[in-house]
């Protein structure tokens, strides 16, 4: 405590000194601390109940069961109701969040919570410049969240911290914590043994109110590891290869639960890597037993005295002896080759060696345009260690990037820790630009000057996701993903067609050489550099805050309760759009220049499925207007219905909602005047988004039906006086002809998210809920 009111930000506790249970969750909530007795109190009783050995993920999942004792518990099936430990959210998601909470009308978060600043940071010309750019421009939204974080007891990151899910690594995360994040990659932090689950801004909204969050109960893929990483494989090539078996959608449902001898072979930040990118496979979240190596991250980040903590509750850290998994794949690391992803989605892998080949068979473009590691995903000091000693050679060697380069630090704890360190020297030598410690370019925060929009071209990254123009806005963009020491030697190539384990470079003496595997610390030899200190504690007692919202911005809008059901069917609604093929929330809510309006639903609206492909024309952003028969952007014919009062629904293919937590791909066709999307499958956190806002996301009874429905249709959804769990509803489909045909479609909603949809969304139902408790 004196060490923190003496303005320290780093500082070890001797094991011996620390009380079993009186150990902080983290440095900056010296009072709020890590309850390891209740999770084996819940855990034993649920053992007793189930009979049987558990898997890490029961362990910790139903160690934070609201109700043990009584709680239904089927995978897959049940929906179980827990109690979070804390709550994480990003700038651009925190803004929605943080609205619904002060509508919400509580005076302070119940459980610990933190806001970070990394999203709204563009990549232009570099970190610093690029900073103070973003603080000049995002000052009227860095000023809300954080005289909204000081109001309601929020944590707050300035911009220039670092990447959400890397603080939360730094901080945060522990073993057996239960955290969630409003981000899609918040599963990061299972590298520390976490349960880390990325959810929308409606559903943290619960937990800092105190409610009982609601999941699925998932079930349990297990992915067993042998033998051990050399060369130049990494962890990131662990789930480049899971992603091409598992594909986008095969975790849906599901935590990746990684075991078996091979795991103690890779660091705790590797770990994390393989974690991160589970998200990209659908998965609920990605967690590691714990070890280790674990145990020497968290001593290096000040926090021993949780790992003494964790040594003593061990056995509830890993699993059980004999447990079952629903799935399992097994993974020998000694012969796992260095893979790369893509493009336009993360599950095509392909070996390193093989990508030049298919590339000019495809005809994908083989010069490679620009390299960019870091990224949320690979931004370690691992991680630029390996780069840097990539370059290193190619530096020796008298030779510099073909390919443009660009590096971001993960942290400013990161980047300060490798300037000290030589390594952000290095790679500026070979050629690289650092950005600043932000998401950039892996979000689409990227003023890119170095091709025009259309031209065909290609950029391999150390990022998550390549989804078409995510990173520039630019649907001819070719992107690959792969890890940062196989971007680093690509960049210098220039090509796809080099593979660094058997190809040579020309060094400038005219001689051939080749590059050698690299090898770097997992950690500092000396202590991290934590850089400038860029958090806001929240005051002890908030409530003289004042937290302002001008009705004329552009950026922030307060937020006005959708409308209740009616309790009648919903008859004769418009198609607004039939989408073709793969429809991400990229595609649904473009993040980019988008991200701007985040915190104004009404201005954010304006690209509501943008990026959609029309079946009827294949075009994107072009749908007939039913009511006038012109052809217009889809956001103009959403508003144009609205006007006319005209309920609307959208027909989409499979996976629909992958990618993002970003909730505003359900805010958007709510505040529009949609009703229902049916589709044939949907993401996982999309899909509860959907009904957090008093949606209806159905998916085909039948997945042929999808071909019934014409655009130029009316929909009916009849029944709904009856609705209830596990019932299908009707849908009359009504064809310009005057025929009829009904055809079935499934639901998941349960009785409290049904009670959202009849309240017309899960906050006004809280509401309701806090009016009859008072």
């Amino acid at each position: 405590q004196h060490a923190l009111n003496s303005g320290i930000r780093r500082y070890h506790v001797a094991p011996v000194l620390c009380q079993r249970a009186k150990v902080a969750m983290s440095h900056f909530e010296p009072n709020e601390h890590i309850n390891y007795e209740k999770l084996e109190k819940n855990i034993n009783i649920v053992r007793k109940r189930l009979d049987r050995p558990l898997t890490l993920s029961e362990k910790i999942v139903y160690g934070h069961l609201d109700d043990p004792a009584k709680q239904e518990i089927e995978r897959g099936k049940t929906y179980l109701r827990l109690r979070p430990d804390r709550v994480a959210m990003q700038d651009a998601t925190a803004q929605m969040a943080m609205l619904q909470f002060i509508s919400s009308g509580l005076p302070k978060v119940a459980v610990p919570s933190t806001i970070h600043c990394d999203h709204l940071i563009e990549a232009q010309s570099g970190g610093e410049k690029d900073l103070r750019r973003a603080k000049d421009i995002n000052q009227e939204v860095y000023n809300f969240l954080a005289t909204a974080g000081a109001k309601y007891g929020v944590g707050f990151w300035k911009p220039g911290s670092g990447i959400i899910h890397q603080i939360i690594l730094e901080n945060y995360s522990y073993p057996g914590v239960m955290l969630i994040g409003t981000d899609s990659h918040t599963p990061n932090g299972g590298g520390l043994g976490g349960i880390c689950i990325g959810v929308g801004g409606a559903d943290a909204v619960d937990v800092m109110a105190g409610i009982p969050w609601e999941l699925k109960c998932p079930k349990v893929i297990g992915v067993k590891l042998t033998g051990k990483l050399s060369g130049w494989s990494s962890p990131k090539d662990v789930i480049l290869k899971v992603a091409g078996i598992l594909t986008v959608k095969g975790g849906t449902g599901a935590i990746i639960e990684y075991h078996g001898p091979g795991v103690d072979s890779i660091s705790c930040t590797g770990m994390a890597t393989i974690c991160n990118m589970g998200a990209e496979i659908g998965a609920t979240t990605s967690v590691f037993p714990y070890n280790a190596r674990m145990k020497k991250y968290l001593g290096k980040t000040g926090r021993a005295d949780i790992a003494a903590l964790a040594d003593e509750f061990q056995q509830h850290l890993v699993p059980d002896s004999g447990c079952q998994y629903d799935q399992v794949i097994e993974i020998n690391l000694s012969e796992l080759k260095p893979h790369i992803n893509g493009p336009f989605t993360p599950d095509l892998a392909h070996p390193v060696s093989d990508i030049g080949a298919v590339a000019e068979k495809e005809g994908w473009p083989v010069d490679i345009r620009v390299g960019l590691i870091g990224s949320c995903t690979n931004s370690s000091y691992e991680d630029m260690g390996r780069s840097a000693a990539v370059a290193k050679q190619a530096l020796a060697r008298g030779l510099k990037c073909k390919s443009k380069f660009t590096i971001t630090p993960g942290s400013e704890q990161i980047r300060a820790t490798i300037e000290r360190d030589g390594y952000a020297q290095i790679l500026r030598d070979v050629g690289g630009l650092v950005l600043a410690n932000a998401c950039g370019p892996c979000i689409g925060q990227w003023d890119r000057k170095d091709i025009k929009k259309g031209e065909k071209n290609t950029i391999v990254t150390s990022y998550n996701r390549n989804f078409t123009g995510r990173n520039d806005a630019n649907p001819e963009t070719h992107a690959f993903v792969t890890s940062p020491e196989i971007v680093t030697a690509l960049s210098i190539a220039g090509t796809l067609k080099f593979n660094p384990e058997t190809d040579y470079l020309t060094g400038a003496d005219g001689k051939k050489f080749k590059l050698e595997a690299p090898d770097a610390d997992e950690l500092p030899k000396l202590e991290f550099d934590p850089g400038q200190d860029t958090y806001q504690y929240p005051p002890k007692d908030g409530s003289g805050q004042h937290v302002d919202v001008s009705p004329t911005s552009q950026r922030l809008q307060l937020l006005e309760p959708f409308d209740k059901w009616d309790g009648k069917d919903l008859e004769d609604m418009l198609i607004l759009i039939k989408v073709k093929g793969k429809c991400t929330t990229d595609h649904i809510s473009a993040a980019g220049p988008w991200l701007k309006f985040r915190g104004h639903l009404d201005n954010i609206s304006n690209n509501l499925l943008i990026g959609a492909i029309n079946i009827e024309n294949g075009k994107a952003n072009s749908v007939r207007n039913a009511l006038t028969q012109e052809f217009g952007p889809v956001p103009d014919t959403a508003r144009y219905y609205k006007k006319m009062g005209v309920k609307w629904a959208v027909i989409g293919d499979e996976n629909y909602g992958e990618g993002s937590s970003r909730e505003h791909a359900a805010l958007e066709p709510r505040h529009l005047g949609g009703r229902v999307i049916i589709t044939k499958s949907f993401a996982r956190i999309h899909e509860t988004n959907l009904k957090k806002q008093g949606l209806l996301p159905l998916t085909f009874a039948d997945p042929a039906d999808y071909n019934k429905i014409h655009p130029v249709d009316k929909l009916s959804i009849v029944g709904l006086a009856d609705f209830t769990p596990g019932k299908p509803l009707k849908c009359v489909i009504k064809h310009p002809n005057g025929s009829q045909e009904t055809i079935m479609l499934n639901h998941t909603f349960n009785e409290s998210q049904i009670e959202w949809f009849q309240a017309g969304s899960a906050l006004n139902r809280m509401k309701e809920l806090q009016q009859k408790s008072s």
